[in-house]
């Protein structure tokens, strides 16, 4: 026959054992739930993203490096200015025309391509609303201060002395630089450019835009033949 003290000790083993099995169990679900934002999301050509959280958003922690639409359609890489200039179905450009560049710092799309009814952003992403930047400075302490915040730190990618820049929020900006609607390159390690899918006029729409000498974020809007970055947010 058991004593009292056996049969407390056997009673402590079998809880024990139960809430080791729910933590267990519930952290497998953690990992399964649908509803938790992905550490990773995988394009039409199989480059990898990270995300990150910020707010009640999920970004993307690099720059669109994608050359394919998400059917499958291949987005159409100009090289030549007076092709570009005249674009207004989609493009990507590598910064110089040298895909060594996309390495680091993605590809530049003009407009029409964030636009594209196919879409450029992986599925279950897509390219942020002039509104859905806002909440995202909003939420890191308005523009004044939030590009501070967002840029990588260091001198690695951005021109010294890139002035505030900390990163806190893990955004990882990178100053692809831009190539304007007449096919020149500009600014790569000087600025960051990120387009919105918000037009502003029939011939412009709004982006985002963060400088190495300063820790705002500016908002503006150009011509839509205009190159810049992409960064997708999560739908």
């Amino acid at each position: 026959m058991k004593t009292r003290t056996q049969v407390w000790l056997s009673a402590v083993v079998i809880s024990c054992l139960i809430l080791m099995l729910s933590s267990s169990c519930s952290k497998k679900n953690d990992s399964n739930n649908p509803n938790l934002p992905p550490a990773t999301v995988t394009d039409i050509d199989g480059n990898v993203y990270h995300t990150v959280t910020i707010g009640t958003q999920v970004w993307m922690v690099e720059n669109l490096n994608v050359t394919h639409y998400r059917n499958g359609d291949p987005i159409p890489n100009i090289t030549d200015n007076t092709a570009w200039l005249n674009d207004t179905t989609g493009a990507y450009s590598n910064y110089n025309n040298d895909v060594n560049y996309s390495i680091s710092y993605g590809r530049l799309y003009n407009w029409y391509a964030v636009a594209n009814n196919r879409k450029i952003a992986p599925a279950g992403w897509h390219v942020p609303t002039d509104a859905e930047w806002t909440v995202l400075t909003d939420s890191l302490g308005g523009d004044s201060i939030a590009g501070g915040k967002m840029k990588e730190a260091g001198t690695a990618h951005w021109l010294s002395p890139n002035t505030g820049a900390t990163n806190s929020s893990g955004f990882t900006a990178l100053p692809g630089g831009g190539r304007d609607y007449n096919g020149g390159f500009y600014y790569l390690t000087h600025g960051a450019y990120f387009w919105s899918s918000t037009e502003y006029s029939s011939p412009n729409a709004w982006y985002r835009g963060l400088g190495y000498g300063n820790e705002s974020v500016g908002r503006y809007y150009d011509i839509k033949t205009d190159g810049f970055s992409v960064r997708c947010v999560h739908d």
